[in-house]
């Protein structure tokens, strides 16, 4: 009886706080909270301010730290049935890091450290707003991408800005004196900033350099730029499609009122341990196609009576 008991806690616990965490008013007063860190950490930029409520202040933020710490174990209590799934969840590791270097001591002593741990919460905002979410997905799916329009952007740069130092280092030591100068006056020409005063001074010099100029802006400005939307494009693409499914994973609400029947979830809970026993034992009894006679059938307590 305790241990059927045991294994029932965990189950009601998870229902009533999954409740508790997908229902609207609780990511209404979440979001509050973290605009509310991002009003505070605004007000502490007035040396005013601090000087006149540095006590309210400190008891502001430690209340905030405290709610914030509160989300986290409701989070994780929602997850007591099955705990490896809130550590699949990206955002609940994301949270969990931030609240728990906010309590570390080296934060607390260092000052820039923790105001940069409270501006984190703020990137927190993206949870509750999937458009946002979307493009901080699609940013980091674009990274692969990008490193390759980085390598090739600095392999560009560095050819042109070596026949650049080598035709204008001695004309305009200013903006090409050197491979770093070239480099830097390039990569601003990119943006089409300047163009037309460095493609008069490159006449001066010879008609030619009109080839050098024309070149560089067709493959840097207008390719290589290209490539890097498409990229974002893509990634912005694969995003949507990650949040359109995770919205068609969230199970429905129960239709009728009122919580889950304990006996039913534990009854869910067994069929569970029942069917990983059984995939267990036929990975691991698989022996040339032919399975042995070992797999461990469930005990009659384990099975889930049909309805």
């Amino acid at each position: 009886m305790s241990n059927g008991t045991s294994r029932l806690r965990p189950l009601v616990l998870a229902a009533r706080s999954r409740r508790v965490v997908e229902s609207d008013g609780f990511q209404i007063v979440v979001f509050c909270l973290i605009v509310g860190n991002a009003a505070l950490l605004g007000v502490e930029t007035y040396t005013g301010a601090v000087h006149q409520w540095r006590d309210e202040l400190k008891t502001a933020e430690h209340l905030f730290l405290a709610a914030f710490a509160g989300e986290i174990l409701l989070r994780a209590a929602a997850c007591a049935d099955r705990p490896r799934d809130f550590f699949r969840d990206p955002w609940n590791v994301f949270d969990l890091v931030v609240v728990l270097l906010a309590l570390a001591p080296f934060a607390r002593d260092n000052a820039t450290a923790l105001r940069l741990l409270r501006l984190a919460r703020v990137l927190r905002a993206a949870r509750f707003l999937p458009q946002l979410r979307i493009v901080i997905v699609a940013v980091g799916k674009s990274l692969p991408g990008t490193v390759s329009f980085v390598l090739v952007g600095a392999l560009l740069l560095y050819v042109y800005a070596m026949v650049g130092w080598v035709f204008f280092a001695r004309s305009d030591p200013e903006h090409y004196g050197s491979l770093g100068r070239a480099a830097l006056t390039l990569f601003l020409l990119i943006t089409l900033d300047g163009l037309g005063d460095a493609v008069r001074g490159g006449l001066e010099v010879s008609r030619w350099t009109i080839l050098y100029f024309a070149s560089f802006v067709l493959l840097g400005s207008f390719i290589l730029v290209n490539l890097l939307i498409g990229v974002v494009i893509n990634s912005l693409d694969e995003a949507r499609e990650l949040e359109h499914e995770r919205a068609a994973d969230v199970p429905a609400a129960p239709a009728g009122p009122g919580e889950p029947a304990p006996l039913l979830l534990a009854r869910i809970a067994a069929a569970r341990r029942a069917l990983d026993e059984i995939e267990a034992g036929l990975r691991t009894r698989r022996d040339g196609g032919v399975l042995d006679d070992v797999v461990r059938v469930p005990d009659r307590d384990d099975v889930v009576a049909r309805p």
